[in-house]
């Protein structure tokens, strides 16, 4: 049913049925599930991750959780890289990777052939570009990134030192600019895959993730902020996700409990409103109607990867 597929993925909004689907897909398709999240590889962020239990996995392969530390940043190149590895070595044991997730970055970086400027960097570049910056200040790199690359420079922000220094760096080991880094890149797909969407009317999704918010309350997400506020868990990349970043808030006596729960709903409804923007502006996706159930979904998603293998045999 999927000799012609290297690999499968999952995306939709938050809230919208997708671990569900990836177990009863895995079990379909004799798959292991990759994390498509940008969250769920850090450890500590599980309630406000909704990320899934072991019992949850009902015995099914899951990789690319908690690999950081909450300390720790991760950068989608490194997800792009180690997610590669994964597909590779389940392949090798005759398994189907499926990527779940809702990062659309995430899952189109892996999928298609995306490459990152932070390849393209000379330590020595970094060290005499700053050196530069002391002795001659930001107006005479600016002057040079303007010359050299006008049309970032322009995004720039002449007082912005460290994107200054990164954008004449990536020119000068590269010899290009970063637009033209980033020109048809991630148009290609360098797997054949199946891309699964699941859709969901608005107004239904909405009082999903409402409830979902109020469950997560229940099940200890306050508590679980408040534990990573006690570790000095502070400002850092993990906890700017929605949720923590509210209830440290209310942690820091700026907001009530009420309103931090409010405002956690209402950002996530408006992160899922961007999700969707992006799956269908930037990616190439199957759609299937979150109404009809995951048994449903399942009994569709079927009936296409038939008639990807028939495909596939002319």
């Amino acid at each position: 049913m999927t000799n012609n597929l290297d690999v499968i993925a999952i995306v939709g909004p938050t809230a919208s049925g997708k671990t569900a689907l990836s177990l009863a897909l895995a079990k379909l398709v004799d798959g292991e599930v990759i994390n498509g999240d940008a969250l769920q590889v850090y450890k500590g962020l599980d309630i406000g991750t909704a990320k899934i239990t072991e019992e949850e996995m009902d015995g099914i392969p899951h990789h690319m959780f908690d690999l950081k530390e909450p300390t720790e940043t991760f950068s989608v190149a490194e997800y792009q890289t180690e997610v590669r590895k994964w597909i590779k070595e389940i392949q090798s044991r005759g398994k189907m990777p499926i990527i779940v997730g809702g990062t659309g970055l995430y899952v189109q970086s892996v999928l298609y052939d995306f490459r990152f400027t932070e390849q393209a960097s000379d330590i020595d570049v970094r060290n005499r570009l700053e050196r530069e910056l002391e002795e001659k200040g930001s107006d005479h790199l600016y002057e040079q990134l303007v010359a050299k690359d006008p049309i970032d420079a322009e995004k720039i922000h002449p007082n912005n030192h460290r994107r200054i220094i990164r954008a004449l760096e990536i020119i000068e080991v590269t010899g290009m600019t970063k637009g033209d880094h980033e020109q048809d890149v991630g148009r290609d797909a360098l797997f054949n895959h199946l891309l699964i969407g699941v859709d969901m009317d608005r107004g239904l999704l909405y009082e999903r993730i409402d409830k979902r918010v109020d469950i997560m309350m229940a099940q200890g997400f306050s508590e679980e902020a408040k534990t990573l506020w006690d570790e000095g868990i502070r400002n850092m990349q993990s906890v700017q996700a929605i949720g923590y970043r509210e209830l440290h808030q209310y942690i820091e006596g700026e907001i009530s409990l009420d309103s931090a729960v409010e405002l956690i709903k209402k950002n996530t409804r408006n992160y899922a409103k961007r999700q969707m923007t992006y799956f269908r502006n930037k990616l190439s996706v199957t759609w299937f109607d979150a109404g009809t159930g995951t048994e449903g979904i399942i009994e569709e998603v079927s009936k296409e990867l038939k008639d990807l293998a028939n495909l596939g045999r002319k």
